[in-house]
């Protein structure tokens, strides 16, 4: 994936969708694992600062461009966005519903990054197909959220709250990503992946501190199984997808970058229900094959005919 000016290559298109498209539906799996001895937003706070300082590390020994005191802000924002609500929402819900549910809750991002887009002037106003998936995917999210079932999860019997927490992830990723869209903390995408990272890292360990989870937690209580997850959401899970997706942001518009949730609610499941005893029911089914239709059909509609990537990449603001 390079970050050259010109436009980038199928191949490298294939391959970023491809880590964001399995990847990421993987560690919704991951995130499970990993909370279960290891308090939700301590965990990814740490996640994502980790794999933001190694990352940022490497970028600037390959002689990356120090960022300015204006990137930083820029790059505070989006994390805050991306991470510590968007990531960090999804990280806190998982603790009251199932992994594969709170996948497909997620599929609403694309609706979510087609209507702020149009509203914000990034994207042509919704055809008539697109206000049809917005109304099937409510209807979809609505069928999820009253689902009987949601799992082994660490505190059952609240279901609402975290439907609430992985919507409210939903709402504010996109509008994150439509703001990287136009506001780029560095002229690398994966420096100012680094940046976003850091930000949104470090402002969730503050959130985890406030939240008190630091209080009665000891390193020493995490499992095997933990420190496994928590290092595939580092390495996989924060420096390759997320670089890809910031990559990908640059490269097509942005309701194209978030159609990973047409494949992510897919992995989640089938992984919850093989590694993680997760149900897979009827009514999750309906719900998925919904919210699926309802993301098509607002990405696609909202397509111009023919696609194309851009052949200049924006340049950062003084």
């Amino acid at each position: 994936m390079s970050a050259s000016p010109t436009s980038p290559s199928k191949a490298a298109l294939l391959f970023a969708f491809a880590v964001v498209y399995v990847v990421w539906g993987s560690t919704y799996l991951g995130i499970r694992f990993a909370i279960e001895s290891i308090p939700p937003l301590l965990m990814a706070g740490a996640r994502h600062l980790l794999a933001g300082l190694l990352l940022y590390g490497f970028m600037r020994v390959r002689g990356t461009p120090k960022p300015t005191v204006h990137g930083w802000g820029v790059a505070l924002i989006i994390g805050i966005c991306l991470l510590t609500i968007g990531n960090g929402g999804v990280t806190l819900g998982e603790q009251y519903i199932s992994s594969g549910l709170a996948a497909l809750l997620a599929a609403t991002v694309p609706m979510f990054l087609t209507l702020f887009g149009w509203l914000s002037g990034i994207s042509a106003r919704p055809k008539l197909g697109v206000m049809l998936g917005l109304g099937l995917g409510l209807a979809g999210v609505y069928l999820l959220a009253s689902t009987s079932e949601a799992g082994q999860v660490a505190i059952p019997g609240h279901e609402a709250i975290g439907i609430a927490c992985v919507l409210t992830a939903a709402l504010l990723w996109s509008i994150g990503s439509l703001y990287a869209k136009k506001k780029q903390p560095s002229s690398s995408p994966f420096l100012a992946g680094s940046m976003q990272m850091i930000c949104g890292g470090l402002v969730m360990l503050v959130a985890a501190l406030a939240h008190g989870e630091a209080a009665n937690f000891t390193p020493t209580t995490i499992t095997t199984k933990s420190w496994l997850a928590f290092g595939y959401l580092v390495v996989f899970g924060s420096i390759l997808a997320f670089s890809a997706y910031i990559w990908l942001l640059r490269a097509v518009e942005p309701a194209l970058a978030g159609t990973n949730a047409f494949v992510n609610p897919v992995v989640a499941i089938i992984l919850g229900w093989a590694f993680a005893d997760e149900p897979l029911n009827i009514q999750m089914l309906g719900g998925a094959a919904l919210i699926v239709a309802a993301v098509g059909l607002v990405v696609l509609g909202g397509r111009a005919k023919k696609f194309s990537v851009p052949a200049q990449r924006p340049q950062v603001e003084a």
